[in-house]
């Protein structure tokens, strides 16, 4: 598996079909994946936050989830070879799941919400998948009683919806006590299949505008912290390619 770095975050070069080809056969033989998607306001704040950081440097399979990554990669003549997002990824990965009898823990959004996921994927693939589930609201101080719950279903995986940087560091605490073989954060993707938020059309998300979309549905929360991490992303990626070019001669 090859690894390459934009702005000192690192990333694996792979294809959606390999990350599930990895996953699939980690979970046949029980070893664990701990696995993590990048875009470029995760970029940033890593650039600062050092806990998120070695959560994501901790990570088996770090997948590029926005495509603003997989710009910066061509830039920087990294190129990778197409976006993985994480929503995407656990559509895929909750079919696997079904065909291969594998079970799901969902952990994370509010108690509405993960219910209703939890009754869609029921439905449409059988209650044989589900491990188990719970709501994403509890104390810090009951976090390794969560891990241990997660730990005593026997899920095969286990999907995060919490937002950032807590589901990484959250991860990367407890995955010794949770022990599932595969292990994800998807931030929003629970309120993405229930309903509650909109996902950009297919044109939107190549063209790198997801950030904008969901700016219009949340402007109050969502403006500042795209316009400021979209901005100082780009910043990091033309600071890295000037040196990149200094030290080519070029």
């Amino acid at each position: 598996m090859n690894r390459i770095t934009i702005c000192n975050v690192p990333v694996d070069v792979l294809t959606m079909q390999q990350t599930i080809d990895l996953i699939d056969n980690s979970i046949q033989q029980k070893k664990s994946i701990h696995h993590v998607v990048i875009n470029a306001v995760k970029v940033v704040n890593a650039q600062k936050d050092m806990k998120l950081k070695e959560s994501i440097i901790n990570c088996d399979i770090i997948n590029a989830d926005g495509q603003g990554i997989i710009w910066a990669s061509r830039i920087l003549n990294k190129p990778l070879p197409e976006r993985v997002a994480g929503i995407d990824l656990m559509e895929n990965l909750v079919a696997l799941a079904a065909k291969k009898k594998y079970r799901i823990f969902f952990l994370g959004a509010k108690e509405k919400i993960v219910s209703k996921v939890v009754k869609m994927y029921s439905e449409k693939y059988g209650t044989d998948i589900i491990a188990g589930y719970c709501n994403g609201y509890f104390d810090d101080g009951k976090e390794k009683e969560i891990a241990k719950q997660i730990a005593d279903s026997n899920a095969d995986i286990l999907f995060v919806a919490m937002s950032s940087p807590k589901k990484e560091i959250f991860l990367n605490t407890y995955k010794n006590i949770i022990q599932t073989p595969f292990i994800m954060g998807v931030g929003g993707s629970f309120d993405v299949v229930a309903g509650v938020v909109k996902r950009a059309p297919k044109w939107m998300q190549e063209y790198a505008l997801e950030w904008f979309y969901r700016t219009l549905q949340e402007p109050r929360r969502m403006w500042k912290r795209y316009l400021v991490g979209n901005s100082s992303f780009i910043f990091l990626v033309i600071k890295e390619k000037i040196t990149q070019l200094k030290k080519t001669g070029k």
